[in-house]
């Protein structure tokens, strides 16, 4: 693709948005503004559909919504809270541990700090970005695996894994973009750039996409 389009991309992957369902943890963001339950929220989502995450963080919040009250919770409380979010067990214990280190090292805070984030056990880049980005408003490109994968198949990166592909967007990716490419990018390829067989027919901007690694589309 041609690098000058991305602007024109955005456009129209805002327009479609209206017809796609956010992403849980943009939504929970849009609606509390709390970087604590973004934080959690974001924890529990991995592996988990996000109506299941929803409902797990209204449960688990509707019970403790701070690193303190959360503690007074035993780990087998908050693993009936959040029930059934994958891997719920080993979600349990990171919770536990995450309000411990914000209590002890953050003044019961959630950092707004990308470097600050990735020192909490279970937070990784995708997760600490998606923090710094919806619970902060500052700067950030959270890549998981739609991100990367669109990112790709247009032409706009040439990168081998989520890691490199934020940082090859944060080279070239205009800054005013860098907050909502997550939500955009992620709610698109749950209905038409699918990992396997995108629905490229109805694609609002396959004019500028180079279609990377596709072998068969609908």
């Amino acid at each position: 693709m041609d690098d000058r389009h991305i602007a024109e991309i955005v456009r129209l992957l805002e327009l479609e948005l209206v017809k796609q369902e956010i992403p849980i943890v943009t939504k929970l963001a849009e609606e509390h503004h709390d970087p604590f339950e973004i934080l959690i929220s974001t924890l529990l989502s991995l592996r988990t559909k996000d109506e299941v995450t929803a409902a797990a963080t209204e449960r688990l919040f509707a019970r403790a919504s701070t690193p303190a009250e959360m503690l007074r919770l035993s780990e087998t409380e908050i693993q009936q809270a959040i029930y059934p979010v994958g891997f719920y067990r080993n979600k349990a214990e990171t919770i536990r541990h995450v309000c411990r280190e914000l209590i002890a090292r953050f003044d019961s805070r959630v950092p707004g700090v990308i470097e600050e984030l990735l020192t909490l056990k279970g937070v990784g880049r995708k997760t600490a970005n998606l923090v710094v980005t919806l619970g902060f408003n500052r700067p950030g490109i959270c890549v998981d695996t739609h991100v990367h994968r669109i990112s790709n198949r247009l032409g706009y990166v040439r990168t081998k894994n989520p890691e490199e592909t934020e940082f090859a967007l944060r080279a070239k990716l205009p800054s005013e973009y860098w907050s909502r490419y997550n939500t955009l990018l992620v709610a698109f390829g749950r209905s038409t750039c699918r990992p396997i067989s995108p629905i490229c027919s109805q694609c609002p901007v396959a004019a500028h996409c180079d279609r990377v690694g596709v072998t068969k589309s609908r």
